[in-house]
This record gives C-alpha cells, structure tokens and sequence, in this order.
C-alpha cells in the first residue's frame, strides 16, 4: 500500500486522535505532539503501512506506535529539566547554578538555609580558601584578574587554588550530610 493515500490518513487520523488524546495525560506532552510522532514513525519505518482494509491490523498497529512514543516521551521527561526551574539534587540540595528563591514561602526559607549552610562551610575552610570562595561567590561577578590582584596571589594559581578549596567544601559538606541507608543485603 502507498504510504501517501489519502485513505490512509482519512481511515487512521480518527483513531490515531483518539488513541493519541488518550495517552497524552499520562505523558507530559501534547496529543498533537504523539500524532505526529506516530505518522513520523510510520514514514520512516521504510515498511509498508498498515492494510486499512483489515481493521485489526492498523487499529493494532496504531495502539502499539502510540503506546511506544507515550513510554519514549515519559522517559524523555525524566531525563530533562526544565530551564529557569529550581530543582533539587538527590540529597536535597539545590544543583549549582540554580534559581534564586520562587515566590513560596517555603523556597524562600530553604534558599536561605542553603545559603547559611553554605557559608558557614566555607568560613571554616582553611587558609585563603575562605576568600577565594567569598570572591568566586561574590555578586559582584569578578573575573580572575580582579580576584588575584584583591587577593594578592598569581592569576594563574587560581585555578588550582580553587580545584583544592573546592575539593575541601566538597568532602567538609559530604561529612555532614546523612549517608544513605543501606540497600539490599548488609555486609
């Protein structure tokens, strides 16, 4: 059969709105997006389409193509974060480079205590790290030249300096927070 009849599209566009309508809620995505995702698949599926004159066969192919593209775009949604969205790590910490608090209450008072917690550890970091990390964090968005010449150290032991700070914030911070339970069998 001619993957461009016109009976083709007039005998499975009913259905495949139906079926599409029906999956998208559970999906994230449009119906509209899961159609055309469909008629996609089927165009580059380089085989013959369904026989229309068979009712099983399209209606059967249909209802497994849009299950497929509903499964495709709810693993799609997991793996993607939205951009301009405040997200939290697994441990329950907001991820580098996040949004500053939303308009709750509730973001408010936890971007504040993420705040405090964070230069509270930085402030027991040892020698010049606390600075360095003041001026990394400073909103006043220095660039390396700026920092070495109020620091007083070489542009270019920067980035070395701040690898080791980082290092050090990272495994202070990693001690305080609870470790995981275990899983499975206990050794």
């Amino acid at each position: 059969m001619d993957l461009l009849k016109a009976d083709l599209f007039d005998t499975l566009g009913p259905l495949l709105s139906a079926e599409a309508a029906a999956e998208a809620p559970g999906t994230g995505v449009d119906a509209a997006d899961l159609e055309q995702a469909v008629w996609v698949r089927l165009l580059e599926s380089g085989r013959r389409a369904p026989d229309p004159a068979e009712p099983a066969e399209p209606a059967r192919w249909l209802r497994r193509a849009v299950r497929a593209e509903a499964r495709l775009a709810r693993r799609r949604a997991r793996r993607e974060i939205p951009y301009g969205h405040r997200h939290h790590t697994a441990d329950g910490g907001a991820p580098a480079g996040a949004a500053t608090a939303g308009v709750e209450p509730e973001d408010a008072l936890l971007h504040g205590e993420e705040n405090r917690a964070l230069r509270s550890a930085v402030a027991r970091l040892p020698g010049r790290c606390p600075e360095l990390m003041k001026a990394l964090l400073s909103p006043r968005d220095l660039t390396y030249r700026e920092i070495a010449g109020e620091l007083g150290i070489s542009q270019g032991s920067l980035g070395p300096v701040r690898s080791r700070c980082l290092g050090c914030l990272r495994r202070m911070l990693a001690a305080e927070v609870a470790a995981p339970g275990l899983r499975g069998k206990e050794r």
